[in-house]
């Protein structure tokens, strides 16, 4: 199982796990412990919806946590804290009001927000690749920034090895099938100018840092210059940051 499964799977188990203990509350099962296992669920529950909808997170908190801010108690500000506490507006105020009625419907509206959830998985792991990514090519330039005032030779090669995954990771995205094995700077270049990835001052950008990289891991008969080599760190870095 993929991690994409995993966390789909996690997802529904939740949501699954939730229906439960609502139906049971619902029908008031004596075997229940309502307190414990709903404590138990929204735990888990409120980190999930944390990392895969964080901008529903706070509505999701909204239905179990008491507002700060409340000025009454009734319908539509009781939340399942209120239920947990044994909290219930005055009966003179608002007869007949159901406190269990109440917390149930939050928890309903909580698991409305949980199964919706289902949908985000491939968009959040997504995402998730991209900043990882980015953080690692970020470490991955500043250490041949610090390589090249020991050796330009090396930290243009580097360079030159981060600017290749990331034209990989491009023709990978957008279905680019790439006829060499062990594709170069050019060689993964020409196709995404061709499928309309890189226009052509893009593309000869990268052609330009081509060729220093080549200068730097290749031409033994001429060296490369510091300038060189932080016009192709520069480049990789601007490249990264701006063609997805």
């Amino acid at each position: 199982m993929d991690t994409k499964e995993s966390i789909a799977k996690e997802v529904k188990d939740l949501y699954q796990e939730g229906v439960e203990l609502a139906q049971a509350f619902q029908k008031e099962d004596e075997k229940q412990n309502f307190p414990y296992d709903y404590q138990t669920w929204y735990t888990k529950s409120l980190r999930v919806v944390q990392v895969l909808a964080p901008d529903r997170y706070q509505e999701f908190k909204s239905y179990y946590e008491i507002d700060s801010k409340r000025k009454s108690l009734g319908y539509g500000t009781y939340v399942i804290q209120d239920f947990l506490k044994g909290v219930a507006p005055a009966a003179h105020r608002i007869p007949g009001f159901d406190t269990r009625s109440q917390a149930l419907q939050n928890v309903f509206n909580q698991l409305t927000i949980l199964n919706a959830l289902s949908s985000r998985v491939d968009s959040v792991l997504a995402n998730i690749d991209t900043e990882l990514l980015s953080e690692i090519q970020d470490a991955e330039l500043e250490t041949a920034k610090k390589l090249s005032k020991i050796s330009l030779r090396a930290a243009g090669a580097l360079t030159g090895v981060i600017i290749e995954h990331h034209l990989q990771k491009l023709a990978d995205n957008h279905g680019i099938k790439l006829r060499k094995k062990n594709p170069t700077i050019s060689d993964l270049s020409d196709p995404l100018k061709s499928e309309g990835i890189f226009d052509t001052p893009t593309w000869r950008k990268v052609t330009y840092l081509a060729d220093i990289r080549n200068i730097c891991s290749h031409k033994k008969d001429s060296e490369p210059t510091q300038e060189q080599v932080n016009e192709l760190i520069e480049g990789a870095n601007w490249l990264i940051k701006n063609t997805f």
